[in-house]
């Protein structure tokens, strides 16, 4: 534990994956697992927001790790998000993420009732303590959470040796800088916000993980390429494209990851299935819009191809 350099990249979070039934699909799995290892990412983080894990079940979650696992062969830095709404389901996942030799696992605090710190401090501890050979990463996302991380709770979850990194999602960036600081030498801070990847990374980064690193994993490549090149005009001209193409994506009927499998399946050939009751799927009429969004991710694509 501790080497944070598996950590120091561009992270995409991983969709889930169904057949024409909606059931978890183990053989696409493992296609989008070799897709992100051809566009050579850094990594993956499984089950977190873009994998549909709050309305998976526990075997779903686990079915979905095995199979990124088998086809990963080590190519990859696995994150698994083993967050539950209650304490006994998410040390089980991270029992059954440990076993299977994951690097890390992470989790957001428990939703819905508001807790107090030491409560959350405690979960986040319970699980770690079920996967005891295993990073631990904290889930930063205090707008869908509705808990955000405070100093003082980032200090008492630091006596746990292995907290190692923090995603944060927050959206004022200086929270990077504060946990970069607190957390100090050999401690990892990811940014959450794709549309602000540039930022983070200026203020301290060590990567990013992010939902829309699927659908075009060669811009973020580049964004990070560029900021620790120093070469900042050419990062915003890239962020600044990428930014459109997520507005172009969010402005369908459909949920933004509906969006986004349809693109892979445009683009790149790839069929992972469409998303889960209670996200909204595509309409006819979204069609259009997905399609002017593929095109635009194509010119994107090109743009930080030319970008030195």
């Amino acid at each position: 534990m501790g080497d944070i350099s598996k950590y120091q990249g561009i992270i995409p979070a991983f969709y889930a994956c169904y057949n024409d039934k909606g059931e978890v699909d183990g053989q696409r799995v493992e296609l989008l697992t070799r897709y992100f290892i051809r566009k050579g990412v850094k990594g993956v983080y499984v089950g977190g927001s873009s994998g549909e894990c709050i309305y998976q079940t526990v075997e779903d979650r686990k079915r979905t790790l095995e199979h990124v696992m088998r086809a990963a062969e080590g190519r990859l830095t696995v994150i698994a998000h083993v967050a539950c709404n209650n304490t006994a389901e998410s040390r089980e996942l991270a029992s059954h993420a440990q076993s299977l030799g994951v690097d890390a696992i992470a989790a957001i605090p428990p939703i819905y009732f508001h807790l107090p710190e030491y409560a959350i401090a405690e979960y986040w501890n319970d699980i770690s303590n079920a996967a005891s050979d295993t990073d631990f990463i904290i889930y930063n996302i205090p707008q869908l959470a509705g808990v955000a991380l405070t100093v003082p709770l980032f200090r008492e979850m630091r006596k746990n040796p292995r907290v190692v990194a923090v995603k944060n999602s927050s959206m004022p960036t200086q929270d990077i800088q504060m946990f970069k600081a607190e957390g100090g030498e050999g401690f990892a801070v990811l940014n959450g916000p794709d549309e602000q990847l540039v930022a983070g990374l200026a203020i301290g980064a060590d990567g990013g993980i992010g939902g829309t690193y699927g659908v075009m994993p060669e811009v973020y490549l580049k964004i990070k390429e560029l900021v620790g090149a120093g070469k900042m005009k050419a990062a915003l001209e890239a962020q600044y494209a990428a930014n459109q193409v997520i507005y172009g994506m969010c402005a369908c009927h459909g949920n933004l990851y509906a969006v986004i499998k349809e693109i892979l399946r445009i683009r790149e050939g790839l069929d992972i299935g469409s998303i889960r009751k209670p996200l909204p799927a595509l309409i006819p009429e979204d069609m259009e819009q997905v399609r002017k969004c593929a095109k635009l991710v194509d010119e994107t694509v090109a743009l930080a191809e030319r970008l030195a």
